[in-house]
């Protein structure tokens, strides 16, 4: 290649690298459109306030409770025999 070829291909890359600058500065989003505003929450504490008496009360069925149909005494649940 010819030194002035040589030029000429550094000159087209310089003004690519210049151009291509501007044009995905104009594409893409500057710094400041890309932040967004996040909402604060609350520390967490070691108080505990008890629900409303509306959902929960002390005299409701409680369904933590173990609760056993018939007398569970057949060992092979599959077998007919008891």
């Amino acid at each position: 290649m010819k030194q002035k070829d040589i030029a000429m291909i550094v000159l087209i890359i310089g003004i690519a690298g210049i151009a291509s600058f501007f044009v995905s500065k104009a594409i893409f989003a500057s710094a400041s459109a890309r932040e967004q505003k996040a909402e604060v929450v609350d520390a967490i504490t070691t108080t505990f306030t008890l629900p409303s008496d509306k959902y929960f009360n002390e005299n409701s069925i409680d369904p933590t409770q173990l609760i056993q149909i018939g007398d569970g005494s057949n060992n092979n649940p599959f077998d007919s025999r008891q």
